[in-house]
């Protein structure tokens, strides 16, 4: 299953703050990052009325499936809220890693971000899948505790503890210097392709890094 981290803590706390920020140092690093937000309120709201996908739904549809080119969507009736673990398998495919904004519960590794200052107060004492912390407060405690700046500390941390050995390379497309967004089959074909021709050419049996630049007037 694709490794998932929850980043847990209380309301408020800086969880998505932090999460904007540790995203992209993962993405420019080269791996694909998913993410799952945990509506604990039961608000989640993502259909709009008048619009064709609200019509199906009230129409008595289950299950409404929303699909373009370059997205996909699907609003479903659930009667239980399902573990995160099942929402990885299902919908976990494609990227490294999930990053998860709540699940307090479950066996997965736990992320914690607080502005408590007193030890007592952290869900850590309580939940040995918690493996750090970030905070700007100090801690006497057997866990790394990460600064709320500390973006690339925290990458480091998750790509030697969950994604060592699974990172593919780095592949990026620009045209028209507009980057592209490629596909997963896509990017694997045009991956495969550019380094079987580089590879054939003399003095390039094992190309570790290619840069291709054309340019038509």
């Amino acid at each position: 299953m694709t490794p998932v981290i929850s980043f847990i803590g209380k309301s408020n706390s800086g969880k998505t703050t932090f999460l904007e920020k540790l995203i992209p140092e993962l993405v420019k690093r080269g791996y694909k990052v998913g993410t799952i937000k945990h509506d604990t309120h039961n608000v989640l709201k993502i259909d709009r009325e008048g619009k064709d996908s609200y019509r199906h739904k009230k129409a008595g549809a289950a299950t409404t499936i929303l699909s373009s080119q370059d997205t996909l969507a699907v609003i479903r009736d659930l009667e239980e809220d399902l573990p995160i673990e099942q929402l990885c398998l299902q919908y976990g495919d494609g990227v490294d890693i999930i990053l998860a904004e709540g699940y307090k519960k479950g066996g997965h590794p736990k992320i914690e971000v607080t502005e408590e200052k007193s030890p007592a107060e952290l869900f850590c004492h309580k939940d040995k899948k918690i493996v750090a912390l970030i905070s700007d407060n100090n801690y006497n405690i057997n866990l790394p505790v990460f600064r709320r700046d500390d973006a690339v500390g925290v990458a480091n941390f998750i790509v030697q503890g969950y994604l060592k050995g699974s990172k593919v390379g780095y592949f990026s497309l620009e045209v028209n210097s507009n980057p592209v967004i490629l596909k997963p089959f896509i990017e694997n074909l045009l991956r495969g392709a550019i380094k079987g021709v580089i590879s054939s050419l003399k003095g390039c049996e094992d190309p570790k890094r290619i840069k291709i630049r054309i340019e038509d007037s």
